[in-house]
């Protein structure tokens, strides 16, 4: 097996498979993502997205940190993505893999309805407020374009009773 470290965080693993066969995925850095509420709306994020060349509108998300745990990450991550903090304790929602065939990536998924803006979100990023029905409509016109976030929404909104 060969390891080879593209990044601090990523490395490209050949591991044999076979006599004559490799079988080649990236370990990678786990992930958060936060499904903020306000009343009936959620808050989702846009941003340029450059394997894509394309806005791309998703949930607050980010890379879990060395020493750090998901929900710290996604307490983080929604700070400085939407200037919101929850005040109080976020819900998890799942964690599963976002592609086990070439990735080693989990993602927790965690859910809020009681948010206070604190401060603006980072540069590059722009805030949206958008019911369910809007929500649908990004991701069939090919604008909300991260399985994983879909997922995780579809999950939320079809296994969880009063959110």
């Amino acid at each position: 097996m060969k390891n080879i470290k593209l990044t601090n965080r990523i490395s490209l693993i050949n591991k044999k498979f076979r006599k004559k066969e490799f079988y080649h995925y990236l370990k990678t850095s786990n992930l958060s993502l936060v499904i903020p509420k306000i009343k009936d709306k959620y808050i989702v994020v846009s941003q340029k997205r450059v394997p894509i060349n394309k806005i791309n509108y998703e949930f607050p998300s980010g890379i879990v940190e060395k020493k750090e745990t998901t929900l710290q990450s996604a307490h983080k991550e929604l700070k400085e993505e939407t200037g919101y903090k929850s005040r109080s304790k976020l819900s998890k929602i799942i964690t599963f893999y976002t592609e086990p065939g070439r990735l080693t990536t989990k993602i927790t998924g965690y859910y809020t309805k009681n948010l206070i803006k604190i401060s603006t979100p980072e540069k590059g990023i722009k805030i949206h407020l958008f019911n369910q029905r809007d929500i649908f409509k990004l991701i069939l016109n090919q604008k909300f374009n991260n399985s994983s976030h879909i997922a995780m929404f579809l999950y939320l909104i079809t296994n969880i009773k009063n959110r």
